[in-house]
């Protein structure tokens, strides 16, 4: 599916993101904050300035219940970046490419490639990934364009109570892939001792975390011809809300 829609040139302004922590361990995911589905950079708990990092978004997009394309863009509000849509939308994606990063001796990671840190202890180009259900899904998931590596429900219903077992299917390129990780619960477990890996036919079975939101995340490295980095890491998350009783 072609994307309906790119961040406005406003938000694809120029910005500098500073040495930080090991950025590859973040990921995106969407999230209601105050009524309104934002769009989340971080890890755990660490809600992290998703607003200057909307240029590295290259497409957000919407789909209704039958995976048709959807008009929504991101505007941002105060602190977060809210999706916005005259239409009503059943799922929200989006496709972030975070870069080059180089980790030096002493620990630092530097917004560059392997080319400008040659004593670099390891190199990498990281891409993220998002898709968001707001509604349970009537038709599959499909692969979306964009998205290298993508997360999928394996079977169409997707169970409705927190501690059932749920099957997933990691893509990368299109095809199912063995041996990604897929973390059950990144928000609230971000260090899982011992999360999924998929098997030979891409599937791999998590148990769900919540009675509300669940973000489920993959995680895959693969090979890269680019000389400036080691390898090429992606995560992909996918959310969606569990119902609570009746209030």
């Amino acid at each position: 599916m072609k994307s309906n829609r790119l961040i406005t040139a406003a938000l694809c302004a120029g910005v500098a993101l500073a040495a930080a922590a090991p950025l590859s361990a973040h990921g995106i995911w969407f999230a209601q904050r105050a009524k309104q589905l934002a769009l989340i950079y971080g890890v755990g708990a660490d809600d992290l300035d998703a607003v200057k990092r909307l240029p590295l978004v290259k497409t957000v997009t919407g789909y209704d219940s039958d995976w048709a394309p959807v008009n929504v863009s991101l505007r941002t509000a105060g602190a977060i970046p809210v999706v916005d849509s005259d239409e009503p939308v059943a799922a929200v994606a989006a496709v972030m490419d975070y870069g080059y990063w180089s980790k030096t001796p002493d620990g630092e990671w530097h917004n560059k490639g392997r080319d400008e840190v040659p004593n670099a202890t390891l190199a990498e180009h990281n891409f993220k990934y998002a898709v968001h259900l707001t509604q349970m899904p009537t038709k599959p998931v499909p692969l979306l364009e964009g998205h290298t590596l993508q997360l999928v429900p394996a079977d169409l219903n997707i169970p409705q109570k927190m501690g059932e077992p749920m099957k997933v299917r990691v893509y990368y390129k299109g095809k199912p892939v063995a041996g990604a990780t897929v973390m059950q619960d990144y928000v609230n477990d971000p260090d899982e001792a011992a999360p999924a890996k998929t098997g030979a036919d891409g599937t791999a079975t998590i148990r769900l975390r919540n009675q509300g939101i669940n973000v489920l995340m993959a995680i895959y490295v693969g090979p890269t011809t680019d000389e400036k980095v080691d390898h090429e890491e992606y995560r992909a998350s996918l959310s969606f809300v569990l119902p609570h009783a009746p209030e």
